[in-house]
């Protein structure tokens, strides 16, 4: 699955959790970023906040397993890029690092709770992950596949799998954070 674009979203994925921006993954970057996508949820909702904490967590854990290959409890951006590609992104590991985090935050952003996400819901869900509405909003329009003007759980979930696995630079997932022309 290499390719230059890969490489470019897994840096983009690595800086995003970086948190301290020493150019190393800790326990404590995957935690403060735990704690920045648990904003999407209100701050009573536990259920919601704990299940990003505990996704963050499993994450880590595999980062660490898989990645840390000079076991110094730090992931430097060249063993992130090849842990993303060869376990991550694997079947047996892909929906417990990745989709948990998305179901959850998906779910959290559902404030009216009808199973779908509202233009505005996204936005503002993309604004408290740091993405600001000039990506968001164009974003939405590709994510929501169907054109119905909300993004379904399904159309969700496959813009993530689009964003961790598609070379296709016109994949919808790769405009979640921006155009991928921006990431390439």
């Amino acid at each position: 699955m290499s390719s230059a674009m890969m490489d470019q979203k897994f840096s983009l994925l690595f800086d995003w959790f970086d948190q301290d921006h020493d150019g190393k993954l800790t326990e404590q970057d995957l935690r403060a970023t735990a704690g920045v996508f648990a904003q999407v949820a209100d701050e009573d909702d536990r259920p919601h906040r704990d299940a990003i904490h505990t996704a963050f967590g499993q994450w880590w854990t595999l980062l660490l397993q898989h990645a840390d290959t000079d076991g110094d409890g730090q992931v430097s951006r060249a063993e992130f890029t090849t842990v993303m590609e060869n376990r991550v992104t694997a079947p047996a590991h892909f929906e417990s690092a990745v989709m948990a985090i998305a179901d959850a935050v998906m779910q959290a952003a559902d404030a009216n709770e009808d199973g779908v996400l509202s233009r505005d819901e996204y936005v503002a869900m993309y604004r408290k992950l740091g993405v600001s509405e000039e990506y968001s909003g164009p974003a939405f329009e590709k994510v929501d596949v169907d054109g119905n003007g909300v993004i379904s759980h399904q159309e969700y979930r496959t813009a993530i799998v689009d964003f961790y696995l598609s070379t296709d630079p016109d994949a919808p997932g790769n405009y979640l954070l921006g155009p991928v022309a921006q990431l390439v």
